[in-house]
């Protein structure tokens, strides 16, 4: 694995950085591999929840426009190549996930590394980070999941405009907004979510993987089908080891000890 990302599982939590501080941690093909490479080792880890960050002064500022360079009279690279290769992958791997994935964003969260961002289950922004749309400033459309999460997350008129000119999205704004789960002091940002990460590593994770699974079903759903989704995953958590620790310590009225069985 590239030093571009770091890779920390401390008990059950995961802890994966993206690390090229001096380029905004922006994707090039050798970290997008060691990315590929450590969700790989996460998701056969054992571990109950996924914290992603970036190290320096911002999360992630998308995709390193140097490898891609362009010269006067080349062919036109083939970006739904690359696409299809790492960025779509990626947002498959963080949103079937069989656990939590928390995002810490310090710093610029621009072009796909925004809607990497927004692709996690719970996102934490310092005060001082932002959300960029930077697509339509290079004639492109947002990607990695951007199209399908803004209009789900601000809304039609909201997801255009974002889309559309490209205006930088304050921490605050996108709480306000319902983009993000909450902002906290810069200062604060890893103790955080890291504590946030901590306690969702001591449920039930195959609870919170089925929470996952239903959410994202249902926005492509009509409510009779959700209903069918609802009563087929709850035959499916009801038959966990969880299930029936969470019962047993109820009535016992002690705090319950789940396994993430």
């Amino acid at each position: 694995m590239s030093d571009t990302i770091l890779l920390d599982i401390d008990g059950n939590v995961a802890v994966i950085t993206l690390n090229r501080p001096d380029r905004l941690n922006s994707f090039n093909e050798n970290m997008h591999l060691a990315l590929q490479a450590a969700m790989e080792t996460v998701r056969t880890s054992g571990a109950r929840c996924l914290l992603l960050t970036g190290a320096g002064r911002g999360f992630c500022a998308g995709q390193d426009l140097g490898d891609r360079a362009v010269d006067p009279g080349a062919d036109a690279p083939d970006l739904g190549r690359s696409i299809e290769r790492f960025y779509n992958p990626l947002i498959r791997a963080i949103r079937s996930l069989d656990m939590p994935v928390v995002c810490a964003v310090n710093g610029v969260a621009a072009g796909a590394g925004a809607n990497i961002a927004l692709a996690c289950d719970i996102v934490l922004a310092g005060h001082s980070a932002s959300f960029v749309q930077a697509f339509c400033r290079l004639g492109l459309l947002p990607d990695s999941g951007g199209t399908y999460f803004l209009p789900r997350l601000v809304g039609s008129a909201r997801s255009m405009g974002l889309a559309m000119l490209g205006d930088k999205v304050s921490a605050q704004q996108a709480e306000d907004w319902g983009m993000i789960w909450k902002t906290v002091p810069d200062q604060n940002l890893m103790v955080e979510a890291r504590g946030l990460a901590d306690h969702l590593a001591t449920q039930p994770t195959q609870g919170l993987a089925l929470v996952k699974r239903a959410l994202h079903a249902s926005t492509g759903h009509d409510l009779d089908t959700q209903l069918d989704l609802e009563r087929d995953l709850q035959r499916e958590a009801g038959r966990t080891d969880d299930y029936r620790e969470g019962v047993s310590a109820f009535l016992a009225k002690r705090v319950p000890t789940y396994s993430g069985h």
